[in-house]
């Protein structure tokens, strides 16, 4: 059974930094993309940054810069760091597993696909 479970969010003033961590069981975490996606009240949920199986990675504008993504394949772990947050941030963020071994060829796939195991989410709070 794949369980992905995220943490690391909280409340942080405008300028401040979080650093969100995604821990992914039960799959080959070294052959799967990983991305950190979130969501807003009244939005679409959007790919905010994601890391293929080859360590090719995407930001959408609005971060680049600002968030790093990362991952420890030892610990089956994946990362954002946040810096420069913004309340436009704000956000549940949800970690996500590529389902198939390798299935999409880089970031920019990953974060605008599907197939994907989802964690719970980890809510991010950035006030002015």
């Amino acid at each position: 059974q794949v369980q992905v479970v995220e943490s690391g969010g909280g409340l942080v003033q405008a300028g401040g930094s979080l650093r969100l961590s995604c821990t992914v069981s039960g799959l080959t975490f070294d052959a799967r993309g990983m991305g950190w996606f979130r969501q807003a009240p009244g939005k679409e949920r959007e790919g905010v940054s994601c890391i293929s199986w080859t360590g090719s990675e995407y930001y959408i504008d609005s971060v680049k810069g600002r968030f790093t993504i990362s991952r420890d394949n030892a610990k089956n772990t994946l990362y954002l760091q946040m810096n420069s947050l913004k309340p436009e941030d704000t956000a549940m963020y949800y970690c996500a597993a590529e389902r198939a071994r390798r299935w999409y060829p880089d970031g920019y796939g990953l974060c605008h696909g599907s197939s994907v195991h989802w964690g719970q989410g980890t809510q991010v709070t950035v006030s002015s």
